[in-house]
């Protein structure tokens, strides 16, 4: 058999050819999700533009990692652990399920605090820190600079911020 016979291209950074396929299945999720968006033109863009550039931004990204991890070398796969995925998906699910109720003052904090414990190198303290300062920081933002009618704080029959 001579050189270059029967062998396939050799993976020589697993770690960014799995991320590749990770945003390449991605994106492709995210044109499947806007399908029904009217997209507009460059000059008067619809619904739909923004989730589909952005998506094409994602599926290029993906494809030049899938396509890197063949010509470079690169970081095998680490062991997988579930805490980090399933601390954001929580994160994301407490934000979604207390932001209108309670508010932005309980599910700003909830966010940052469940989200940041997601990585294993996080502080507790750090972490209170920062959700306190990033939530009053978009508090201010939000619903005072920009008058969005997001809820800051709502106890029935007491307060609604």
């Amino acid at each position: 058999m001579t050189r270059g016979e029967g062998n396939a291209p050799r993976i020589r950074a697993p770690q960014d050819l799995l991320a590749g396929l990770a945003l390449l299945v991605l994106a492709l999720l995210a044109f499947w999700a806007s399908r029904a968006l009217p997209a507009g033109r460059l000059g008067a863009p619809g619904p739909g533009f923004l989730p589909r550039v952005m998506a094409a931004g994602l599926g290029l990204t993906g494809l030049a990692l899938a396509v890197l991890s063949f010509l470079r070398a690169g970081e095998a796969l680490g062991r997988f652990t579930l805490r980090g995925p399933l601390l954001v998906l929580l994160a994301v699910a407490g934000f979604a399920l207390t932001i209108r109720a309670p508010g932005l003052l309980v599910a700003g904090p909830l966010v940052v605090v469940v989200g940041g414990a997601a990585s294993p190198e996080s502080r507790p303290r750090e972490l209170v820190i920062f959700a306190v300062i990033i939530t009053l920081a978009c508090a201010g933002l939000f619903r005072y600079a920009l008058h969005l009618p997001i809820p800051v704080l709502v106890i029935p029959g007491l307060v609604n911020l």
